[in-house]
């Protein structure tokens, strides 16, 4: 028990990328030029909707902060795979621990389905010094994904007829303008009020990305805010440094994504409990 706890606790280090992603279903768009008046809907399509390849390969590096300005680091090796709603799978990701040192080959696996399959995403957890596989699995769309400052319904990402987007302004900010749109759930118990993003404004929905979000409590409050910055690997949008932080414990997660290759073609074994257990070999 005393391992397993350890490794729980050393899974709360762990933040997503979707893609981590924190994301919604990527797809590819074409390089059309933006009309000189959108809305709200139109560019949440198609900047918040990005490429993100076939497949993926990257370091992914997570720091976590708390209150009194403690860190802890993690550095993991992260595997992704596109699955396109497939048997109603979405994706499957697997992160395998590289830092720190005392928790080199343990493993995290996550499966996530479809909205249509109804179904919460599965996840294992492979324990080194128990040698054993465990299942993890989800109470509540709104807790911490292992205990970053993201839900596991931020990582899920949303569908666009989820939510009313509405236009708010065009803001300046430096060299830069930015489609502030604001988004409401149309669930009667939701869990954000709303919330705020910012996209940065270019000629075509091509290179349109979102540079932030302002999420809002129940109450109508600022919860936390999330400020992203992308790399483009060939045609496929990927995280490069992300920092989210919760205004109101002053706790923050900051994910750096490098190493990053694109289309590699990973195998469907990869993302099995053998491979969890053994570790992955390229």
């Amino acid at each position: 028990m005393v391992y397993v706890a350890r490794f729980k606790a050393l899974l709360g280090r762990i933040a997503p990328f979707l893609m981590l992603c924190g994301c919604a279903v990527m797809v590819p768009v074409q390089a059309e030029e933006v009309a000189p008046t959108v809305t709200g809907e139109e560019v949440v399509k198609h900047c918040d909707y990005k490429n993100a390849g076939e497949d993926q390969r990257s370091k992914l590096t997570i720091i976590l902060k708390d209150s009194t300005g403690s860190e802890r680091k993690n550095v993991y090796l992260r595997l992704w795979k596109d699955y396109k709603g497939v048997n109603s799978i979405v994706d499957k990701m697997v992160l395998f621990t590289e830092f720190p040192p005392d928790a080199q080959g343990a493993g995290f696996m996550r499966w996530a389905f479809t909205r249509e399959s109804d179904k919460n995403a599965d996840q294992w957890i492979y324990l080194p010094a128990l040698r054993k596989i465990r299942r993890v699995s989800i109470r509540d769309p709104g807790d911490s994904f292992l205990g970053s400052d993201l839900t596991y319904a931020d990582i899920s990402g949303r569908m666009l007829d989820e939510d009313d987007h509405k236009l708010v302004k065009v803001e300046a900010s430096g060299a830069n303008e930015f489609y502030v749109v604001e988004s409401t759930p149309r669930e009667k118990n939701p869990l954000y009020s709303k919330k705020v993003s910012w996209f940065q404004k270019t000629p075509t929905w091509d290179t349109c990305v979102k540079a932030r979000v302002d999420y809002y409590d129940k109450k109508g409050e600022l919860l936390k805010r999330q400020q992203l910055k992308w790399q483009k690997v060939g045609s496929a949008y990927v995280w490069d440094k992300v920092a989210v932080q919760n205004v109101q414990t002053l706790h923050a997660s900051q994910f750096e994504v490098t190493n990053v290759e694109i289309n590699v073609g990973l195998k469907d074994d990869i993302f099995s409990e053998r491979i969890l257990q053994q570790g992955y070999r390229r």
